[in-house]
């Protein structure tokens, strides 16, 4: 990690040498607010913790901060991170100045409502410069405008919004490094699916309760609930088990598995079984009396617990569960007609909805996963039948993780080939399948899929 990208990036704000006047209200609380997250930003950094786990705990903790609160300090802490890779090159006077200048120009990049709390950081910031600035800042090249002419800084480039190691790990064709780059700087919306109820009426529930939810073009139970939060235990349609949030380019592994109605299926490493939920979604599609059934794995339990949950839920059946306990396969061998293997990954695909892990995570993150990837992947084998299916899927994007994986795997057996598949958000036919994030405004994926000769 680069010395502009280091764990501590600026010391504490506000201390005993540091006296800021503060004679308004919403100086007051935009004082307040950067303490805070300043705070919560530093023990991101210094912990490597997860940026949602570390704010969630706070306010857990914290039970005074109101919705508007709490919206300031989440949306700034969660946009420090998306917009580090320019405002860690910015300088101030002092340190409090340096951090003044970077919630100030997080909040003009992120375009922030709260005028008022700007307005008094703008002022703290003391930039070097008081003349106007570019007000439309639609796309990433306007935003590097406008950050420029607020610090005056004329190095940046549009790259550094990704770490390095992204860059030599991950290639991106010349042609859509534009793209790439607005897509991980920008929030996707929050994708859901709609199971045992059509599509249609949950849209009109969902737009009843006040969601915007709209339909996806790409797949026929697939909605988008639009960027703002949601508190689901307050949405009926999803009590009543017709909705689960997942991704738009998760929901891909599921249609790329096409699980037949009469078919069983191992999802051998499930987590909370969202894809779980989907291959039994698809099948009782086809046939409301599916005799399919599905078995799901993970190393650990509570995933395992929360996946029973939400199928029972749901109203579910022929789901069950199978821990791995030991290298041994929880499931008998050549028993299944498809086994799906999410692997577990750098989950570089997954930076949108978590910015902080690209200042958090090295390169490590990535030459650490193949030889754990291949030898899951390997020992799952065994569970497909012959002619059965085999899925390997991650939330990568990192050749290292997907196509060289599959690739030694298949130099290793003969028993396998590969199946070509069609890309859903272009139509083309291809080996192996990575969804990019700005396709179809969604997270990074990679599936591919493998039969049993």
């Amino acid at each position: 990690m680069s010395q502009t990208h280091s764990a501590k990036p600026f010391q504490s704000v506000f201390n005993d040498s540091v006296v800021i006047d503060a004679s308004t209200p919403s100086q007051k609380r935009a004082l307040s607010y950067a303490t805070t997250i300043e705070m919560l930003f530093n023990q991101v950094m210094n912990s490597k913790m997860p940026a949602d786990r570390i704010i969630g705990q706070y306010f857990r903790e914290h039970k005074k901060h109101g919705s508007k609160d709490r919206r300031v300090i989440r949306e700034s802490l969660f946009g420090l991170f998306r917009w580090w890779g320019w405002l860690s090159q910015l300088q101030g006077e002092q340190p409090h100045v340096t951090w003044f200048r970077q919630l100030s120009a997080c909040a003009a990049l992120e375009q922030h409502a709260w005028q008022d709390i700007t307005q008094a950081w703008n002022t703290l910031a003391t930039w070097p410069t008081t003349e106007a600035h570019p007000t439309n800042c639609d796309s990433i090249n306007d935003k590097l405008a406008l950050f420029m002419s607020l610090s005056g800084l004329t190095a940046c480039q549009i790259s550094d919004l990704l770490p390095s190691w992204f860059w030599q790990t991950c290639p991106v064709v010349p042609a859509d490094k534009l793209a790439v780059v607005e897509a991980m700087t920008s929030r996707p919306p929050i994708w859901a699916r709609v199971q045992s109820i059509k599509t249609s009426a949950a849209i009109a529930q969902l737009n009843k309760a006040g969601v915007d939810a709209i339909a996806s073009q790409y797949f026929a139970d697939a909605i988008s609930l639009g960027h703002k939060s949601i508190n689901l235990n307050e949405i009926d349609t999803y009590k009543q088990g017709h909705l689960e949030i997942q991704d738009l380019a998760s929901q891909v592994i599921g249609q790329i598995c096409q699980p037949q109605a009469d078919q069983t299926w191992w999802d051998a490493c499930s987590g909370a079984g969202g894809k779980t939920l989907q291959l039994r979604s698809l099948m009782l599609q086809q046939n409301t009396q599916s005799v399919g059934t599905i078995t799901a794995s993970d190393i650990r339990n509570k995933p395992l617990e929360e996946l029973n949950k939400r199928a029972k839920r749901a109203g579910f059946n022929n789901i069950s569960v199978a821990p791995w306990k030991s290298d041994a396969l929880p499931v008998n061998a050549g028993t299944f007609d498809g086994v799906l293997v999410d692997a577990p990954c750098s989950c570089t695909g997954t930076w949108r909805r978590n910015p902080d892990m690209r200042w958090l995570d090295d390169a490590s993150a990535l030459t650490d996963k193949p030889a754990l990837q291949l030898d899951i992947l390997a020992r799952s084998a065994a569970a497909v039948k012959s002619g059965g299916q085999l899925v390997y899927a991650t939330c990568s994007l990192s050749p290292s993780e997907n196509e060289h994986v599959v690739e030694a795997f298949l130099a290793q057996t003969n028993e396998f080939e590969l199946v070509p598949v069609t890309h859903p958000f272009t139509g083309e036919s291809c080996n192996m399948l990575t969804i990019w994030p700005q396709l179809a405004d969604s997270d990074g994926m990679f599936v591919a899929k493998m039969r049993r000769k």
